[in-house]
């Protein structure tokens, strides 16, 4: 039986949405093509018909979980509040949903080239959006409180992830002393009568 163009191109759609879930849940190399398949509700045989290999998919996948990344980040009114929803505790509890880069980063060195290009341009479209708004007027100087600033970000939730079951107190301790380092370093930056 022939597959519509509609029927394609949504049986794509939940693959990818599967495998950037399972993916950033428990890292590319403990999920397999069948488990993908499977929970997308699609043969495994159908794989093929969509994507080259697993690189293929994984790839693809943190290119999807990277464009919800970054749509949330527009979506926020300022730079206070991406820090707020990215330094929670809900964000930390779930990684299936959230941003892929500290989900992924551990495993990025030994994929492919191309992911790791592919992991480039996200990192660098999400430091885009948060140097959009700091205000530092020289160019330089914003660019690398930008940098800065997520790199702590994805350290903050890195580190907290890793410790939330053997010590949920300091997994806390983590996030917040992030959010205040955050706040102290990028205030210095706003003028006076900017309410972020």
């Amino acid at each position: 039986m022939r597959v519509s163009k509609e029927k394609v191109v949504e049986h794509r759609h939940a693959i990818l949405e599967t495998a950037s879930r399972l993916f950033r849940e428990r890292g590319i190399e403990n999920v397999s093509v069948a488990e993908i398949m499977k929970a997308s509700g699609l043969t495994h045989g159908a794989f093929y018909g969509h994507f080259r290999s697993k690189a293929d998919l994984a790839e693809q996948a943190f290119l999807t979980a990277g464009a919800q990344t970054h749509a949330t980040m527009l979506a926020e009114e300022s730079l206070d509040a991406i820090i707020a929803d990215y330094l929670s505790p809900r964000h930390r509890d779930t990684p299936a949903r959230g941003c892929p880069i500290p989900a992924l980063c551990g495993e990025i060195a030994r994929q492919s080239p191309a992911f790791q290009d592919a992991f480039a341009r996200t990192t660098n479209d999400v430091i885009a959006e948060i140097e959009r708004r700091i205000t530092e007027p020289d160019p330089v100087a914003r660019r690398r409180e930008a940098v800065a600033a997520f790199a702590t970000l994805v350290g903050a939730v890195t580190l907290a992830r890793g410790v939330a079951q053997g010590d949920a107190e300091l997994s806390d301790e983590i996030l917040d002393a992030a959010r205040t380092r955050l706040a102290e370093t990028l205030a210095a930056d706003r003028p006076e009568d900017d309410p972020r």
